[in-house]
């Protein structure tokens, strides 16, 4: 299980003004260092509307989840630590994301094939979207996070222009809710070890 943004094959979408309703064709911007600065550290995954039946499954079993980006500016690759309360019980997962530069896109290998995503991000530097193939009726969708876990009207004034822009009804969206998250527990004792890890080095 995996958080729905690293499931699905992203494409960037720009954050609208309300009086746009359509979106324009756009491709996504080289990831640079800055890029990399921007998404590093901790984020909350706060929600999503999926067409596609796959991620929306995985996404309606999430009850709360926040993650961490690491990466690595010479490898190319990010560290994903994410922690995640399904069925009211934590799932720690880590794996490693590739990053391609140049074509603005990360991908993450799971089930047995890659998963490509563009990052999007919007006018709050304390949030960001990911949008996937939101010009393919049956599969597209949108996923948000941010670096807490309440949002101000404003930031979720973004999340739903970004919904509407696709085309996909408020009603889609499915919200976690933090106050189910089981995982602080288990986030400190990770913290704790790697604390004794870094004195003993």
């Amino acid at each position: 299980m995996a958080l729905p943004w690293a499931l699905a094959v992203l494409s960037l979408l720009p954050v609208l003004d309300a009086q746009s309703p359509a979106c324009p064709n756009v491709t996504a911007p080289p990831i640079t260092n800055a890029t990399l600065d921007r998404i590093s550290g901790r984020w909350y995954y706060i929600g999503s509307a999926f067409r596609n039946p796959e991620y929306n499954v995985s996404a309606r079993s999430i009850q709360a989840a926040f993650f961490y980006f690491s990466p690595n500016y010479v490898e190319d690759k990010i560290i994903l630590r994410e922690y995640m309360t399904i069925g009211n019980q934590c799932i720690y997962n880590t794996s490693i994301l590739t990053v391609y530069r140049e074509n603005g896109t990360i991908s993450k290998h799971e089930w047995g094939r890659e998963h490509f995503a563009d990052l999007l991000f919007t006018k709050d530097p304390k949030t960001f979207m990911l949008a996937n193939a939101r010009t393919d009726e049956q599969n597209k969708g949108l996923s948000f996070y941010a670096d807490k876990p309440e949002l101000t009207q404003e930031q979720m004034k973004e999340f739903h222009e970004g919904i509407s822009c696709l085309g996909i009804d408020k009603s889609e969206i499915t919200y976690t809710d933090e106050q189910k998250n089981l995982c602080g527990p288990l986030e400190k004792q990770h913290e704790e070890e790697r604390k004794k890890e870094n004195e003993g080095s």
